[in-house]
């Protein structure tokens, strides 16, 4: 148990133990002849509260026993106890609290539940827990003959297999999330059941019921039905284990066990043929069945759900189709290269590892470069050492040495005179020359030793640079290792852009037939491999393109058919690699960009005047299709008309420093080009400095760096422009933006980085360009995320900090700029004509049109396949939604953001979904929005404790589109207003 959890157990072993001693004080109000309604109120207080948070801390045997404490009570508030009640009454009290004050003890010593105790006194007590009969209800009456009829032609036929429901056409690429997601659940079973041999856990029995609850799940709700059909039945055995009904003996766990592998079979299509299969599955589903029968009601509602939701695709759907499905042979596994599953966070840390070591790997050559410098310094100094002792031997050792001395002083000096003389060397060898005979004096020595010194440090100085060569060598090896790691972590990132084919594919089909078109789509380069992250990112603008050429690209047929053009429409999508970059092409053959009407739509909605709109370029109004809320659809449907959409693309691309580009022809088609960097972590990038202070511009929009004349730049209505080769340029000083100290031109000139940023060329003008490198970008923080200006920032070789610079912000929003593009919808229309007689009060506020918001769902469910699956459904209708993977999760949502509605599923980790209602009803701002249950549970008792906890619909997995997106509209209407909003 983990420091939180046990924390968390002791607060409600406090907190039980305070209401046991309550229980056993004044228990015995219940003896007295009149006793006050406010005494058992109090201990009926007590006693449901021990109910409530003992179930929530995973005690449910402790909370059963108290349940029934509680029911004592209230029925003793609602009803006069009659005398004879009272003997066995009491004594099933006192023995109530006895036997949970025990149970307290067991869960303090050893976390689990005393198993024995509890069944011995549900056994002695059999009057306080009677087994009744399921009441029957006449809507679920039909139903359950037909179960029951079906589970007894099983019984005749002896076969399970032929009562499963017939799986769905399920798509490959929803095979691609589902089966990894499951595999991991199934691993979970078998891990739970291996250590209930050992040990009966409760909380191991739990996290067991949890996972094979989301495989049922999940499975049901993408179309494998007869998976969900065999794991239901299994999670009806783990059922009859969690609520104490049976043991985990080893007879259980081997069936549990068993079913593991039947399941990983039918999930891989692992079965040689169907007899094989069919005699598998009716193994398997007869022992279950000895252990948990057939639970007639539930299956009956699961059959009535599943009956509503298909119905409209059985009215759909041929005869022959459903014969072929019947008849179909399961098809052997091709064979698959074996892998293994790595979480993305971790292939995330792994690869933020190979960031750290690109800067060391930058710290350790700047390093070298200072170790560097100093051998300059003292390559200088051993030159100036040589030079003055090649001046003091000149001056001293090689002098002329005098030959005036006489002999005859030699002779008459004195003993020690002579030996000083001889150490002189004065006049003791004068039958020699200088040349032929050393001298050794003090002047001598010392440039001898000076010599020498000099030659040593010449000799540690050509070591040194032989050592700094080679530690070069071993950083160049060390880089090329360092991006060798890099490239490989960088591929297994990577996956092929093909992966959305599925999506788009899906967008085009649904947006066509809601426009009453025919298109197809046309996918080039879907090998073409992009991070996963931008995958991610990027998936929504690309959605949004395709909807939006089939909207306002692609012609109706009779006005293709007057252009002399195929009545279906062509959207074409090509992706390709190009440098550091991905560049994905959507293009259509349809009647290209109308201008006018472009026009005309931003004079309606009051962005520019008729005077102004008329000097706008084409590019100008390119550029208006990317301003928030702009629209020319004539009337608002689910396609177009909304507002949203290029506005997003745009955005998603600036965050990923990317960019987007239009090309349109009239007559002949639009074409939105989107360029996007391979990779987010590590990205080439230019360092240049002003004043004091590094700054690190990405390399990739830098196009060239040359030298200006102060007097070649022109300040033009509050811009400053120059011209670089014939072109326009907008000049930003970097200095005078950020507020720097003012840069002085050099001999005339300033340096100027050229950049391309939003199909727009910018002059930024820097102090001085450092040079070149790879860095890796990391955040800035929660402090500081809010400064848009820089997304990052990277670690100098010195340890300083340099900071990224955002070309796409800096230039959106410079300070001097007052393009007409920048004003926001809402902005606008309080400037709109009108808006003089909305100010003044002469117009109705019901006449004024609303500012309507985009319909926000979470969806609260802990199956990955389930989230994906039913998010799919409510986005491609048009709301936008926020996944969570529990009801934790949802209710940070929905307290941090708001939201028209809450989807969710009831058996979760952390919170579930009865304990999300009751949050968000307690909560008065949240309170107000409605909760719709999706789950598998079909019980009659689980709809009715949903409804009472406060939900406002309830459907049964699996759940069809057309059956959810009529539900949700029921609940939030076709129109949204302003999200809830929390805080």
């Amino acid at each position: 148990m983990s420091i939180p959890e046990r924390e968390a157990v002791e607060l409600f072993l406090q907190e039980a133990s305070e209401h046991l001693q309550y229980l056993r004080e004044y228990v015995s109000v219940l003896q007295e002849i009149e006793p006050r309604r406010e005494d058992i109120e109090r201990l009926y207080i007590a006693a449901h509260t021990l109910n409530g948070t003992s179930a929530s801390y995973g005690f449910p045997r402790f909370s059963e026993i108290a349940g029934k404490l509680a029911h004592v009570f209230q029925y003793s508030l609602n009803a006069k106890l009659g005398d004879d009640l009272h003997g066995p009454l009491t004594e099933f009290l006192s023995d109530g609290i006895s036997l949970l004050e025990t149970d307290l003890l067991e869960i303090s010593d050893t976390g689990n539940e005393n198993v024995e105790d509890i069944t011995s006194f549900k056994e002695r007590y059999r009057f306080a827990f009677p087994v009744e009969p399921v009441p029957l209800d006449f809507a679920v009456r039909d139903a359950v003959e037909s179960v029951a009829a079906e589970t007894a032609q099983a019984g005749v036929t002896g076969s399970y297999f032929d009562a499963l429901p017939l799986d769905d056409e399920v798509g490959p690429e929803i095979l691609e999330f589902f089966q990894p997601e499951a595999e991991e659940h199934l691993q979970v079973v078998s891990d739970c059941l291996i250590s209930l041999e050992g040990n009966n856990n409760p909380e191991e029995i739990n996290r067991l019921f949890r996972a094979i609850h989301t495989v049922k799940g999940s499975a049901a709700q993408v179309g494998l039905k007869r998976l969900g059909a065999i794991a239901h039945r299994v999670e009806d055995l783990i059922g009859r284990l969690r609520d104490g009904e049976i043991e985990p003996s080893p007879a259980v766990v081997d069936i549990c066990l068993e079913s593991v592998d039947v399941l990983k079979k039918t999930l891989h299509q692992q079965w040689a043929d169907e007899s094989e299969m069919r005699n598998g599955v009716d193994s398997l589903l007869n022992r279950i069945a000895e252990f948990a029968p057939v639970d007639l009601e539930e299956a009956a509602m699961g059959q009535i759900a599943a009956a509503e939701s298909l119905e409209p695709i059985h009215q759909q759907v041929a005869a022959p189709v459903a014969a072929r499905k019947a008849n179909k042979q399961i098809a052997a596994p091709a064979q698959s290269a074996k892998s293994v599953r790595i979480a993305l966070e971790r292939l995330d840390r792994m690869m933020n590892t190979v960031g750290e070591l690109v800067i060391n790997r930058t710290r350790m050559v700047g390093r070298v470069s200072e170790l560097e410098k100093l051998v300059d310094t003292l390559s200088f100094s051993k030159e100036r050492l040589q030079g003055k002792v090649n001046e003091f031997q000149e001056k001293y050792e090689f002098n002329k040495i005098s030959s005036s001395r006489n002999i005859s002083s030699w002779k008459a000096a004195t003993t020690p005179q002579r030996l000083t003389s001889a150490a002189a060397g004065d006049g003791l060898f004068d039958d020699f020359s200088e040349l032929e005979m050393d001298r050794y004096d003090d002047f001598n020595i010392l440039s001898r030793s000076m010599a020498e010194i000099s030659a040593d440090v010449n000799e540690v100085l050509t070591q040194l640079e032989g050592y700094i060569g080679r530690v070069e060598g071993d950083i160049d090896e060390f880089t090329k290792l360092a991006h060798h790691l890099q490239d490989e972590f960088t591929a297994a990132r990577m996956v092929p852009i093909g992966t959305l084919y599925s999506r788009l594919s899906r967008a085009v089909r649904d947006a066509a037939q809601s426009a009453g078109k025919q298109v197809d789509l046309d996918f080039v380069g879907n090998e073409t491999e992009l991070d996963n992250n931008i995958i991610q990112q990027i998936s929504d603008p690309l959605v949004h393109l395709v909807r939006n050429s089939v909207a306002h690209g692609i012609e109706r047929a009779e006005a293709r058919r007057a252009a002399d053009k195929s009545e279906v429409g062509t959207v074409s999508l090509r992706a390709y690699h190009r440098g550091n970059h991905i560049y994905i092409e959507v293009e259509d053959d349809g009647g290209g960009i109308d201008y006018e009407r472009v026009k005309n739509a931003a004079i309606e909605r009051g962005l520019v005047s008729h005077d102004t709109a008329d000097r706008l370029t084409e590019r100008d109004l390119r550029e208006m299709l990317f301003h928030p809320g702009f629209s020319t659809a004539h009337s608002k449907t689910e396609l177009a008309g909304r507002g949203v959409g290029l506005d997003v693309v745009r955005a998603n691309l600036n965050a990923l420093n990317g960019e987007v580009e239009i090309q349109s022809t009239p007559g002949t088609g639009t074409k939105f080009t989107l360029k996007v960097p391979l990779t987010l972590i590590i990205s080439p990038a230019l360092f240049v400095r002003c004043g004091g202070t590094s700054f690190a511009l990405p390399l990739a929009v830098v196009e060239e760096i040359r030298r200006i004349r102060a007097d070649e730049i022109e300040d033009i209505g509050g811009k400053l422009l120059t011209k670089v080769r014939d072109v326009v340029t907008e000049v930003v000083r970097l200095d005078s933006y950020l507020g720097l100290p003012p840069l002085e031109p050099i001999n005339g000139y300033f340096r100027m980085v050229v950049a391309n940023t939003g199909n727009r060329q910018i002059g930024l003008v820097v102090e001085e360009v450092l040079g070149k490198d790879e860095i890796v970008i990391k955040s800035l923080g929660e402090y500081l995320r809010r400064v848009k200006l820089f997304p990052g920032t990277t670690i100098a070789p010195d340890g300083s900090l340099i900071l990224l610079i955002d070309l796409n912000r800096m230039v959106a929003a410079d300070p001097n700029e007052r393009r007409i593009l920048q004003a926001s919808a809402s902005a606008a229309r309080v400037f709109a004509p009108g808006s003089e007689a909305i100010a003044r009060g002469t117009i109705p506020t019901d006449a004024i049109d609303r500012v309507e918001h985009e319909r926000v769902i979470v969806v609260a469910d802990d199956s990955i396949s389930v989230r994906k699956f039913v998010g799919r459904m409510l986005e491609k209708n048009g709301y936008r939604v926020k996944l969570a993977a529990d009801g934790l999760e949802a209710a940070e949502l929905v307290t941090q953001h708001g939201c028209h509605l809450v989807i969710t599923d009831l058996e979760m980790p952390r919170m579930t979904g009865y304990e999300l209602m009751v949050q968000l009803r307690q909560n008065p701002t949240t309170r107000r929005i409605p909760v719709m249950v999706v789950t598998s549970r079909a019980g009659a008792k689980h709809r009715d404790r949903a409804m009472k906890e406060g939900a406002t619909s309830f459907l049964t997995k699996p759940v069809q589109e057309d059956q959810l997106i009529a539900a949700v509209e029921q609940l939030i209407g076709s129109e949204a207003t302003r999200p809830v909003p929390v805080g």
